[in-house]
């Protein structure tokens, strides 16, 4: 039996685990599972993998994305352009390669959702890793950006220096913290959304709840939201694609 799982901590609920049990079972895929690793201490890894000699395939969430990395043998350009980790692919041998499928997942998302819109600046909530796989997308679709952080450093700006401008001159806002994740579903990132309009566009890379207060105080000044339901599912297809080739 092919083992996949997710590796966290903590891991309080999991897309990916009903994600994959789902899919397998809809596609007749009866030779795979997929379990929860809860890692408190990136040192169990290698623990992990000497104990589940039949993994294949791990993805990586919160807060590994980045400290994973020196414990791989290889990284996919995906993975080095990012800077951060989602996906493990294991080879017959128990070689580990990491991938970012965050990347693939958000731009093939964005880029549905505005269309042929022409390209708006965009404004990033955040610096973790996921912040890094947005950015690398943004880049690639050539669309400008600024991420904010808790504390600036010379590439960022602090929640406080955002001010009407900021917003006017950003259309596109992305929240890449995990502010609003259930089950602290009163928080948000900490915007001035009185400047909001009609004309911007909020992303919401938190999925649970599929309307979060970013998302609804935006939607309140007239903005179109998008939450990061629909960027799970693809980098879930494209972490699958990984391991089956």
């Amino acid at each position: 039996m092919n083992l996949y799982g997710l590796i966290g901590y903590p891991l309080t609920h999991s897309f990916s685990k009903k994600y994959f049990t789902e899919k397998f079972a809809r596609e007749g895929i009866t030779d795979s599972t997929y379990e929860l690793f809860e890692l408190p201490d990136l040192a169990e890894f290698p623990h992990l993998l000497a104990a589940h000699p039949n993994l294949r395939g791990l993805n990586v969430t919160i807060p590994h994305k980045k400290t994973i990395m020196p414990f791989l043998d290889a990284l996919d350009e995906s993975a080095r352009k990012v800077g951060a980790v989602n996906v493990i692919k294991l080879d017959n041998q128990g070689r580990t390669t990491g991938y970012n499928s965050d990347y693939y997942g958000f731009l093939l998302s964005l880029r549905h959702w505005l269309g042929n819109l022409s390209k708006p600046s965009a404004l990033v909530l955040g610096n973790g890793g996921a912040c890094r796989a947005v950015t690398a997308a943004l880049t690639d679709l050539g669309i400008s950006y600024l991420v904010v952080s808790r504390q600036p450093t010379a590439e960022t700006i602090s929640y406080e220096q955002i001010n009407a401008e900021t917003i006017k001159n950003h259309p596109l806002i992305i929240n890449t913290t995990p502010l609003g994740t259930y089950p602290a579903i009163e928080t948000f990132p900490p915007i001035p959304y009185s400047f909001l309009t009609n004309h911007h566009f909020l992303y919401d890379l938190v999925y649970n709840p599929t309307e979060t207060q970013f998302m609804l105080k935006g939607a309140a000044a007239g903005a179109s939201t998008h939450n990061g339901l629909a960027m799970l599912q693809l980098q879930a297809e494209k972490a699958w694609e990984i391991w089956s080739n």
